[in-house]
């Protein structure tokens, strides 16, 4: 009787010990498996997002581009404000030269 009992937890450890190097020798492989499926389901979305963001930086950069120029051109347009002056007081002489030829030739006539 002792004997059977013993064969059987003989057998018991043994099958547990075969399941346990059974799932030791798998594992490295299901752990692949696991990792290959998940890179390729995940791949897709993320050279998605890649691009995506490749195609907002492009639109970025121009915007940053834009806004960079009009700085520039207001900072130019402040630094000839003394242009815009002579200007206009060229047109005020070229009005008031304007009105004395007005009236020269309405005196003449």
């Amino acid at each position: 009787m002792e004997d059977q009992e013993m064969q059987l937890k003989v057998k018991r450890v043994t099958d547990k010990f075969t399941e346990s190097m059974y799932v030791l020798a798998n594992e490295p492989s299901i752990a692949l498996y696991r990792l290959q499926e998940h890179v390729r389901r995940s791949l897709p979305e993320l050279v998605q997002h890649k691009t995506d963001m490749q195609s907002w930086e492009e639109q970025s950069q121009g915007a940053i581009y834009t806004v960079e120029y009009a700085c520039s051109a207001v900072k130019s347009m402040k630094n000839s404000s003394l242009y815009f002056k002579n200007i206009d007081g060229l047109l005020h002489q070229t009005i008031s030269l304007k009105e004395q030829m007005s009236s020269l030739q309405g005196r003449r006539l």
